[in-house]
């Protein structure tokens, strides 16, 4: 009996020893700490960008701004995320000539696409209001005619998921989440966002060819205006338009309505200064076939209308841009071969691999 019992207390050891050891190889769950890997940010033949010194971008930094751009909690009914009106598909645009809100309600601008951000340095929306991209960040949460929903309950929400809870001591070493935190990923990841692989791009490269009708359209773009020689005037977009990335960093009156019939007053609501009157923000041309309508109230539905605007459609007016209004008399010369040539080449803009880039998509 005593033999028995001596045996079974030995099991008994040795099951308990075999469970603490099974217990002991449990794996333990990896402590959640601060990663500041910095981000490589790609951006091929385009000139070196001025990146903000006081946020610079890392790997987690960026993933938690890609996390918080498609995130429905930052709306008031958790329906909508920046990515509802910014669709890579469409270059992080909105093809809707106004996006509706969470109310309904539409915008009174159209949306501007969001690619190539680290190359501007005049500001942010049509009007210039946000200084920085961080501060373009916020705004449409708390725009009741888009997201509807204040920072506080956002907060709230983010702060109650794991997941964002970790995400932020990875980007920022702290599970606090505020605003400004927000705000920062939120403008790394919109800085990570870069167009630079188009046809024309890789033209500029000697890695393709244009067509005869896209180079006619190149010859057109880039010519100056000549009203005295129209067999040699080409439209000189690229005096608006130039650079890497097509856009001039300036703030224009293209023309578009008379001083009696300005609906939108533009950069002089934010400036107070007359002389801004209905002046928006020159944007980029890049991928300008894919970001239908056009101008900041979406009027033009196709660059076929966008061109023939500018070739016989200027509308005269105080603060409209010289340039423009010197051609209102006598239009760009272009007939319909020169008008179809001029939107074949503002097509070679378009870049494929951004539209399905893997990391610009959603992390969900």
């Amino acid at each position: 009996m005593k033999n028995l019992k001596h045996c079974l207390l030995l099991i008994i050891s040795v099951l308990l020893i075999i469970a603490c050891n099974k217990d002991d190889e449990t794996p333990q769950e990896e402590p959640v700490i601060l990663d500041e890997t910095p981000y490589i940010l790609e951006y091929g033949a385009l000139p070196a960008p001025d990146l903000p010194a006081d946020n610079p971008l890392t790997k987690q930094g960026v993933e938690l701004g890609r996390m918080l751009f498609y995130e429905p909690m930052l709306s008031k009914d958790n329906s909508q995320s920046c990515s509802s009106c910014h669709l890579q598909v469409d270059a992080f645009s909105d093809i809707d000539r106004f996006s509706l809100g969470v109310e309904g309600a539409p915008g009174n601008r159209q949306t501007m696409a969001v690619f190539n951000m680290a190359w501007h340095n005049n500001n942010f929306f049509w009007d210039g209001r946000a200084n920085l991209l961080r501060d373009q960040a916020l705004e449409p949460i708390e725009d009741p005619l888009e997201m509807n929903e204040t920072l506080e309950n956002v907060v709230n929400k983010l702060s109650n998921t794991k997941m964002y809870r970790d995400q932020f001591i990875r980007a920022f070493g702290s599970d606090e989440i505020t605003p400004p935190k927000m705000a920062l990923a939120m403008e790394q990841f919109m800085l990570s966002i870069v167009s630079f692989d188009s046809k024309y791009d890789k033209f500029l490269l000697g890695e393709a060819q244009l067509s005869d009708s896209e180079e006619r359209g190149r010859a057109i773009f880039f010519t100056e205006y000549n009203p005295f020689f129209p067999d040699y005037s080409g439209a000189d977009c690229a005096h608006c338009h130039s650079g890497a990335n097509f856009e001039n960093n300036l703030y224009m009156n293209n023309g578009l309505d008379t001083d009696a019939t300005f609906q939108d007053m533009g950069r002089e609501i934010v400036t107070q200064n007359p002389a801004d009157r209905a002046k928006f923000k020159v944007p980029s041309l890049r991928n300008i076939a894919l970001t239908p309508p056009y101008m900041h109230d979406g009027r033009f539905q196709t660059l076929e209308e966008v061109v023939d605007h500018y070739n016989a459609g200027i509308q005269p007016s105080s603060t409209a841009d010289p340039t423009v209004i010197n051609t209102m008399d006598s239009g760009l010369f272009l007939d319909a071969q020169g008008k179809a040539d001029l939107v074949n080449f503002l097509k070679t803009l378009t870049d494929e691999a951004f539209l399905t880039n893997p990391e610009y998509t959603s992390p969900f």
